[in-house]
């Protein structure tokens, strides 16, 4: 029984790792299309839709976003149920040391997972499904005008506060789950570890900041101070 338990553990832990890798490769792709929306107005406006509309209406890029839909899905869930037992082998023992041996990010990933898919579900209702299901204007090519929707929802400083403080969660969660994916898929050799840390690092902070500088750029480029 305890063997049956361990493989259904390690599967789990390696179903999370690829799951994470993928959402990580996920993330630049995103973000260049994203990237966009720092042109000027009228070419940012074309240029964005232009690329929403080839991601909605490809055959391919539907069947990698159903792949995305299960990664976040299969993601959260495995955090999730690894989260809750960990909360329980953890009173299990008089003295947890932890704290000295780790950063607090990596100790506290369950919780910034759990602001990550509070945002995700924000940021697909604004959006996605805006785009999707809702009655959306069209620019002069004829594209669905998504490009309008991203503005006005930047339009509240508040939503760009938040925007800007998730991608920061997202940045601590990358910072700990890249390295530990790697490792936990055992390709994490100690002649590489000092690569895999640096890539590690400076990955988690040009996703936080590549995505964090768009709406503010958009804010104050559209509605000033």
């Amino acid at each position: 029984m305890s063997v049956l338990l361990m493989e259904s553990t390690l599967l789990r832990k390696n179903l999370m790792a690829l799951t994470g890798l993928f959402l990580c490769f996920f993330l630049v792709i995103h973000l260049l299309g994203n990237l966009q929306l720092l042109l000027p107005a009228t070419r940012a406006s074309e240029s964005f839709n232009s690329y929403s509309a080839l991601l909605s209406g490809n055959i391919f890029i539907k069947v990698v976003s159903y792949i995305l839909y299960f990664s976040l899905i299969a993601h959260a869930v495995d955090a999730l149920v690894i989260t809750i037992k960990n909360k329980k082998t953890a009173g299990k023992y008089a003295y947890d040391k932890r704290g000295s041996a780790s950063k607090w990010y990596s100790r506290n990933m369950g919780i910034l997972g759990s602001l990550l898919l509070i945002f995700l579900v924000i940021h697909f209702k604004d959006f996605w499904y805006v785009y999707k299901f809702q009655s959306v204007p069209v620019d002069s090519n004829g594209n669905k005008d998504l490009y309008a929707v991203v503005i006005y929802a930047f339009a509240s400083w508040w939503y760009v506060l938040l925007y800007v403080l998730s991608m920061f969660a997202l940045g601590y969660h990358l910072l700990h789950g890249f390295k530990s994916a790697v490792r936990t898929l055992g390709v994490y050799h100690p002649k590489y570890a000092a690569f895999v840390n640096s890539f590690g690092i400076i990955y988690s902070y040009a996703i936080t900041f590549g995505f964090a500088i768009i709406p503010i750029y958009v804010h104050l480029t559209h509605f000033g101070l």
